[in-house]
């Protein structure tokens, strides 16, 4: 067992189970906390005790609500652009490991799940929403773009769903979680005690088969239909749209008004995350988890050269006036030059993905 800090390890029966403990800072990720989990991975996966691993929040409002991104723009502010990347090599060297995780790595979604809560979640084998989840990816409405592998899940969404979600940053609940495809079964919070009591007394070899019983058992069908369900037609046949241009014009014709209201939200956010976001997703539909956390590493750098994040987190995070001075005045202001600047190689090189150290 780890000591107590704001992420823990144990080991109960034949699971290794995480810890999340930073309540008071709704669980945002720190580097260090992002190291020591992407190093229990490493060991874990080869260690014939650990059959599965289960990561979960201490009780309070939320399982992971991201990244610590004020430390981020502190650490810019303070040393530059250099000394904030190691924080995106590590998280998106733990998110490939999840993936990639040989056992099931179950994930309960119990509270709010944003940004780096997605990362260490959603690639995982088994991502358990409650009535409690609240699920996005709300990173353009502070001047980032969706990261932590986003580029490839969100293209794994239903056509048009996951360009919708990335540049809204809308929030799901459990039943529109698992209409997207991101959160794998439902069940009850008041449930999740016994759920991890059935893992905990698995015997050896058989954890696998009793957390395939548990959900059986336990799981269930939220009690709301999915929000997004009557959306889903006129989500694809806007956001699948194949320029940026295209998009504003289907949002500008769609007959019911929804979609001017959501043309007036995107309008709300950096307009260089917007534009970003979009070619993002377009770029990243069908590559790999691996191609896509690259290409985000790649990404990250200029975003934070480019001061746009930092503005976010001020206006909205630490001043919170709610008044961001963005690099553009409109969505139609950013040029398509200046976006593809943003795929550029980075002196770094790209980031590495393997097993190898932390």
């Amino acid at each position: 067992m780890s000591a107590a800090g704001p992420i823990r390890f144990l080991r109960e029966g034949r699971l290794g189970v995480v810890v999340l403990d930073r309540q008071e800072a709704l669980n945002a990720l720190t580097r260090a906390m992002v190291r020591e989990l992407s190093d229990h991975l490493r060991r874990w996966k080869d260690d014939p005790e650990v059959e599965a691993v289960l990561v979960k929040a201490a009780p309070g409002r939320a399982f992971c609500a991201g990244g610590d991104v004020r430390a981020v723009v502190e650490t810019v502010r303070r040393e530059g652009v250099a000394a904030a990347l190691p924080f995106f090599r590590d998280e998106y060297r733990m998110n490939w490991r999840i993936a990639r995780f040989p056992k099931p790595y179950v994930a309960l979604l119990n509270g709010v799940t944003m940004g780096g809560g997605c990362g260490i979640s959603i690639h995982g084998s088994h991502r358990i929403a409650t009535e409690h989840t609240l699920l996005a990816m709300p990173e353009t409405g502070i001047g980032f773009f969706p990261d932590i592998g986003a580029t490839f899940f969100l293209n794994a969404c239903p056509p048009g769903l996951g360009m919708y979600l990335g540049l809204t940053g809308a929030r799901l609940g459990a039943a529109d979680a698992l209409l997207a495809g991101l959160a794998t079964h439902f069940v009850p919070a008041a449930r999740l005690l016994e759920f991890e009591a059935r893992l905990v007394a698995a015997g050896p070899g058989e954890v696998v088969a009793a957390l395939g019983a548990a959900l059986r058992e336990l799981g269930t069908a939220p009690n709301e239909t999915a929000p997004l369900a009557a959306r889903v037609s006129t989500i694809r046949a806007i956001f699948a749209a194949e320029s940026f241009a295209e998009l504003v014009d289907r949002l500008q014709r769609e007959p019911t008004g929804w979609g001017r209201e959501q043309l007036a939200l995107l309008r709300e956010k950096s307009p260089l995350a917007v534009r970003l976001t979009f070619a993002q997703l377009r770029r990243g539909a069908g590559a790999g988890l691996e191609e896509c956390l690259r290409l985000e590493y790649r990404m990250v750098r200029h975003v934070l050269e480019s001061g746009e994040f930092a503005e976010g987190v001020r206006a909205l995070l630490i001043d919170k006036d709610k008044r961001p001075r963005w690099r553009h005045p409109s969505l139609e202001a950013v040029d398509e030059a200046e976006v593809e600047r943003f795929f550029a190689p980075i002196p770094e090189g790209d980031l590495a993905l393997d097993w190898e150290g932390i």
